[in-house]
C-alpha cells in the first residue's frame, strides 16, 4: 500500500513541478571580484549597503536552486534548515528560484515528511519516553497506513545529556504506539528507525507488543540494554496475532547499513553517542550477542547477519526477527516519495546537508542519496554540515563543495540554539550564493 500511495504522490509532483526559470535580474558585483566575496561572505551578507561607489556588472541570470537537507538534530527541522539556507542564497541572488524540499533519511522527522507527502493526518497516543515517563507522541495516518518515527517515543532528543544511558533506556514506548495503530485498524506500518536513545535490540518494543523475556531462573525481565545479557528464554504467546501471523506488513526505513554486532556494529558505533562509557559498550556488546543467540535458538533466525540490523540500537534486527519486517533505505524511500528528482530538474545547483558530515555520511545518509540524484541529472551539489569532520573518502565523494556552517570557535551548546543555527545557515547560504555568481561571472 505504501508504494501504491507513492505512485499518487509522484503523479502530483509531476503535475505541480515548478518552472525551472525565473526573470532576468541585475546583481551588483564589486570591482575587486566575486571570488573575494566568496572568501568573505559575512562582509557582504551583513553590510551590503556600505559599498556604493564601485563599478557594477550586469549579470543576466535565469536560474533555479533546489535545497534538500536533513534536519539539524537538536536545533532545526529539515524545512527550517532549508529555509534558512534559502534566505542566505536570496540575500545575494534575490530573484533566483529557490525550491525547498523537506526530506529525511529514515531518522528523526521521517514520519513528518512522508505524512505530508501522502496528504495524511495525525493521530496522538499516550505512551512512554525512553526512561518510562509518560509522553504524548504522534504518528501519521493515511488509509490504514501508519507512519511512525522511533524517535517520537525513544528518541535521543527526548533526554537531557545527563539522562542518556543506553543500559537503562528502552524502546517500550514505540511498542505502545504500534499497538495503538493496530487497534485503530492499521494494515501496514512504516517505521523510521533512526535517532534512538536505545541499544536494546527492540527488547522494550517487543515487550510493549506482548513478548515476554525471562532470565535463567524464570524471572521476567524489563526490556532495556542492561538486561540483554540476562535473557535466557522468550515467550511469544502474548504477541498480537496480526503481527505473529504476518497479517500486518511492517516496513522499516533506515538511515544506516550498520550490522548488529562486531567492530562496526550498532553498539560500538552508536552507543557512545547515546551516553555509553567504554565499559558500558563492552557490556552492551556482550548482551547483544547473548540476545542474538537466544533469538537464534528460539526463532531459528540469525540477527547478526542482517545488513542494517543495527539501526536504532538493533530495533531493525529485532523487528525483522520477530515480525518479519522489511528493511529499506530511508533515503531512497523518502526521496522517491517527495519526488526530488523531478522537482530538481533544471536546477543550476542542489544544496543538501545534515547536522554533522563525517565518514558516516557515506553509509546511506541523506546527502549521499541527494548527490546520487544530482549526478544523474548532471547538477553540481554543495553539502552543508553544522560540523564537518574531514576524511579522505568524504573528499572523494563528488560534492562540488562541502561547507561547515558553525564557526570553529563556537561551543556546541551555543551552536544548537535554534536562532544561532539559523543565522549560521543563512551565512553559509549567502556564501553559496556568491559561489554560484562566481561560476556565472567566470571568464569564458
Amino acid at each position: 500500500m505504501f508504494h501504491k500511495a507513492m505512485v499518487g504522490v509522484e503523479q502530483r509532483n509531476l503535475q505541480t513541478a515548478n518552472s525551472c526559470f525565473s526573470d532576468s535580474f541585475i546583481i551588483s558585483i564589486l570591482s575587486w571580484g566575486v571570488w573575494d566575496a566568496v572568501r568573505h561572505p559575512k562582509l557582504f551578507y551583513h553590510y551590503p549597503l556600505r559599498y556604493k561607489n564601485y563599478h557594477y556588472l550586469a549579470v543576466s541570470m535565469r536560474t533555479k536552486i533546489t535545497i534538500a537537507t536533513d534536519s539539524f538534530k537538536g536545533s532545526l527541522s529539515s524545512r527550517e534548515a532549508a529555509e534558512a539556507l534559502a534566505e542566505g542564497v536570496r540575500s545575494v541572488v534575490p530573484e533566483c528560484e529557490v525550491v525547498v524540499v523537506p526530506v529525511a533519511d529514515g531518522g528523526e522527522g521521517t514520519a513528518d515528511i512522508l505524512t505530508e507527502a501522502l496528504g495524511g493526518s495525525w493521530h496522538t497516543v499516550a505512551t512512554l519516553d525512553p526512561l518510562g515517563r509518560p509522553l504524548e507522541a504522534r504518528y501519521g495516518w493515511h488509509n490504514g497506513l501508519a507512519i511512525m518515527d522511533v524517535a517520537s517515543a525513544a528518541g535521543l532528543t527526548l533526554l537531557s545529556p545527563e539522562e542518556r544511558n543506553p543500559l537503562l533506556t528502552s524502546s517500550l514506548g514505540v511498542g505502545r504506539m504500534i499497538l495503538d495503530a493496530i487497534a485503530k485498524g492499521a494494515h501496514e506500518i512504516v517505521l523510521g528507525v533512526g535517532g534512538s536513545a536505545t541499544n536494546d535490540c527492540a527488547m522494550g518494543l517487543l515487550e510493549g507488543l506482548g513478548v515476554r523475556f525471562f532470565d535463567s531462573e524464570g524471572r521476567r525481565l524489563r526490556g532495556c540494554g542492561a538486561n540483554l545479557e540476562r535473557v535466557a528464554s522468550i515467550d511469544l504467546s502474548g504477541l498480537s496475532s496480526e503481527l505473529s501471523e504476518r497479517k500486518i506488513k511492517v516496513t522499516l526505513v533506515t538511515d544506516v547499513t550498520t550490522p548488529l554486532c562486531g567492530p562496526e556494529g550498532a553498539t560500538r558505533t552508536f552507543a557512545p553517542q547515546k551516553g555509553a562509557s567504554g565499559s558500558d559498550v563492552e557490556r552492551l556488546e556482550k548482551g547483544v550477542n547473548n540476545f542474538a543467540e537466544v533469538v537464534r535458538s528460539t526463532l531459528g533466525v540469525d540477527m547478526t547477519t542482517l545488513v542494517g540490523g543495527g539501526a536504532a540500537g538493533g530495533i531493525a534486527a529485532g523487528l525483522w526477527a520477530f515480525v518479519g519486517a522489511d528493511i529499506k533505505s530511508g533515503v531512497e524511500e523518502v526521496l522517491k516519495a517527495v519526488g526530488l528528482e523531478r522537482r530538481a530538474e533544471g536546477s543550476a545547483l542542489i544544496i543538501t546537508g545534515e547536522g554533522r558530515i563525517d565518514s558516516q555520511t557515506l553509509q546511506g545518509k541523506l546527502p549521499i542519496g541527494v548527490l546520487a540524484i544530482a549526478n544523474r541529472l548532471g547538477i553540481p551539489t554543495v553539502a552543508v554540515g553544522g560540523r564537518v569532520l574531514w576524511c579522505e573518502p568524504l573528499q572523494r565523494a563528488g560534492f562540488k563543495e562541502i561547507m561547515e556552517a558553525t564557526p570553529k570557535d563556537m561551543p556546541l551548546r551555543e551552536a544548537l540554539k535554534g536562532e544561532v543555527a539559523r543565522e549560521n545557515l543563512r551565512s553559509v547560504g549567502a556564501r553559496i550564493g556568491w559561489l554560484l555568481l562566481s561560476e556565472v561571472c567566470k571568464p569564458r
